[in-house]
């Protein structure tokens, strides 16, 4: 194996431990953040999982780079791999589109229990119609300050919430499929 070998094979381990890793703990811990209703560590764990997704893509960038070097494209392992991966991609894509819907859902719980914002109507999670005709004072838009808004707090974003973790589980399973099929024909 030559130097440049070397220097690629660490880079895509250095890639995989320190991108993979912290993904993996964001995307898991969003779900208990969202139920506790924490909209800062919500934000922050959004956040954590965009950059270290699109880091992970180094992950896929220099495995290439590697089997090209090793000419290993032929393998099928190697193959199944990079569709794995790119299978866990598009869960990643999907699990920050759950992060941010939770968040938009926890802000609007916020506001509603603070009294300081009117719910739209078309809101996610409200239970009115965007019907400007039906503002009549007998539409269904439930006010701020009304006990099945006050009740709904530890309800807030439950689909979301149990999709990240579902995907988020999914995509750990892949990650630890693609690193067995590495191990054993690596």
């Amino acid at each position: 194996m030559s130097f440049t070998d070397r220097l690629v094979l660490w880079l895509h381990v250095g890639f995989v431990i320190f991108t993979i890793g912290p993904v993996t703990v964001a995307i898991m811990s969003t779900p208990r953040y969202v139920r506790t209703g924490n909209l800062i560590v919500t934000r922050y764990l959004y956040r954590v999982t965009r950059i270290f997704a699109v880091l992970s893509l180094g992950v896929l960038i220099m495995g290439l780079i590697l089997a090209q070097l090793k000419k290993d494209f032929s393998h099928p392992w190697l193959t199944a791999s990079m569709t794995l991966f790119v299978v866990a991609l598009v869960l990643l894509v999907l699990i920050i589109r759950d992060q941010h819907r939770a968040i938009a859902a926890l802000e609007l719980a916020a506001a509603a229990e603070s009294g300081s914002a009117v719910v739209p109507a078309d809101a996610p999670g409200s239970a009115g119609t965007a019907d400007p005709e039906a503002a009549d004072g007998d539409s269904p838009v439930e006010q701020p300050d009304s006990p099945a808004a006050q009740a709904a707090g530890p309800h807030v974003a439950t689909v979301e919430r149990g999709r990240i973790a579902t995907m988020g589980g999914v995509v750990s399973l892949i990650w630890l499929v693609i690193l067995v099929l590495m191990v054993w024909n690596g």
